[in-house]
């Protein structure tokens, strides 16, 4: 009978401790930098296998139609991380500082007693290169490896400090591999910060971000990642050539030709797989830590990069390899596995979300919504699949996407109407075809009610202003 009892005690106290832990998960986020998410196996890719971002996928929920609300570095992570627009931050370009009054998820997740940390690329603290430890927080208490500004590809600890390993003759650090390793490569020095955080706060809840500086350029990676795809076949997007009706005046840029892609592009496809390699070891040392089955571990990035689409690279415009990226949410007692949302989300809409599915109550603002249920599939009624987006200063665009369409309006071209599921190249422009005069009129009230609501100051521009009234 006294055995008896003492085994009912010992599954009440496991069952108490397991819904306690559930009550506070632990919230891990994996954010590349400038990553194209056709490079992944879960989006379709085919060059690199990225068995463990496709695991997250395959047991988690996956959104086809997640876009970055300003496809630049700092503009987009202030948005991620305070779930309010660009202007309101006022971090609308890359190197200005995040307002000191922003309230970030972290900040939140701190009062409610969470262990929070952040390593990585920060880009949020104006024009430090590479500025270590920013003293401003912003709710992220354990900040020994974040620093402000780079891409840096060798980092080491000297002194109990981190710094960039890499360094020139005159002592200042550069972008070199300089002999990189499984210690030393930035993607691993990074991660394996992650699993000291992850082992140091095992009992008790945290919260931590990583922020990769890969695989934005430079485009070189440690071996064997730097010849791993050395022979493969690159493909060449059928947009490197276009013809000038094809392309809107936001979205000319510099050519780039075949030859270059093929040079450049394997190192791009190591650096991913290295970082799959480092989500394959931060999700073991969650399962080694009995960690796993209690932690929401989300993959993105802050935009994407052409990789030659359109006959350019990087971001800043609003076609999809700039502007869409990767989202995946792994929580496995919340949400169904292997899930796909199609409706139109950004990246204002992760602080609103994150916080309800951790059931974190608060009286905190957000221009975001909620979307937990449509992550779930338990929805009651249609979600409003349309999302908004907006340029940095300098060839202003604004526009409003959803899984099928996207309409941009800017101050140097006519309006744009895209069916990105019919045309995936984004080279045919619908605006004035009949047929869909329907979806442009409502597109176009998404947009300007938006402006309205979120005084977005593109909206002022003659040339926007003038074709958001229709005239």
């Amino acid at each position: 009978m006294t055995v008896k009892l003492s085994s009912i005690l010992f599954l009440l106290v496991l069952f108490v401790c397991r819904t306690e832990t559930i009550a506070k998960p632990n919230l891990l986020i994996i954010q590349t930098d400038e990553h194209h998410f056709g490079t992944l196996g879960c989006y379709g890719g085919d060059i690199v296998d990225t068995q463990h971002i496709d695991w997250l996928a395959e047991h988690g929920v996956l959104c086809t139609s997640y876009y970055a609300v300003t496809p630049v570095c700092s503009p987009s992570r202030a948005s991620f991380i305070s779930g309010r627009y660009p202007q309101k931050t006022p971090v609308v370009t890359n190197n200005i500082p995040l307002n000191d009054g922003v309230v970030t998820f972290a900040s939140i997740l701190k009062q409610q007693g969470y262990a929070t940390g952040f390593a990585g690329k920060w880009h949020l603290d104006g024009g430090g290169k590479p500025q270590w430890s920013p003293e401003r927080k912003f709710g992220f208490d354990d900040n020994r490896y974040m620093f402000n500004r780079g891409h840096w590809k060798n980092l080491e600890i000297k002194n109990s400090k981190p710094r960039v390993g890499a360094r020139n003759a005159q002592n200042q650090p550069t972008y070199s591999l300089a002999g990189a390793d499984a210690r030393s490569f930035s993607t691993d020095f990074l991660c394996d910060r992650a699993v000291e955080f992850i082992q140091e706060h095992r009992d008790e809840p945290f919260c931590y971000y990583i922020s990769l500086p890969d695989p934005h350029g430079p485009n070189t990676v440690r071996a064997p990642y730097d010849t791993m795809y050395a022979d493969v076949k690159v493909p060449i997007p059928t947009t490197l050539m276009r013809t000038p009706g094809q392309t809107p005046k936001w979205g000319k840029g510099a050519d780039v030709t075949a030859a270059q892609l093929r040079k450049i592009m394997p190192a791009y496809y190591g650096m991913v797989k290295c970082i799959d390699d480092n989500v394959g070891k931060l999700i073991q040392t969650l399962r080694d830590e009995e960690l796993l089955e209690n932690t929401i571990i989300v993959f993105t990035s802050d935009h994407g990069d052409l990789c030659g689409e359109h006959g350019r690279l990087n971001k800043g415009v609003p076609y999809e390899g700039s502007a869409r990226v990767p989202f995946i949410v792994y929580a496995p007692w919340l949400l169904p596995e292997g899930r796909m949302v199609n409706e139109a989300l950004t990246t204002v809409d992760f602080f609103s979300t994150i916080l309800p599915m951790m059931d974190v109550q608060g009286n905190y603002t957000s221009d975001g919504r909620n979307a937990t249920r449509l992550l779930q599939g338990t929805l009651q009624k249609p979600w409003e699949d349309i999302a908004f987006l907006r340029s940095t200063p300098g060839n202003e665009w604004l526009a409003a996407v959803s899984a099928q369409y996207k309409l941009v309006i800017s101050a140097a071209d006519t309006p744009w109407l895209i069916d990105v599921q019919k045309d995936p190249n984004e080279v045919v422009n619908l605006f004035g075809n009949p047929k869909y005069a329907r979806v442009a009129a409502k597109m176009r009230a998404g947009l300007v009610q938006y402006v309205r609501t979120h005084n977005d100051t593109h909206a002022r521009i003659p040339q926007i202003q003038a074709q958001l009234s229709g005239r």
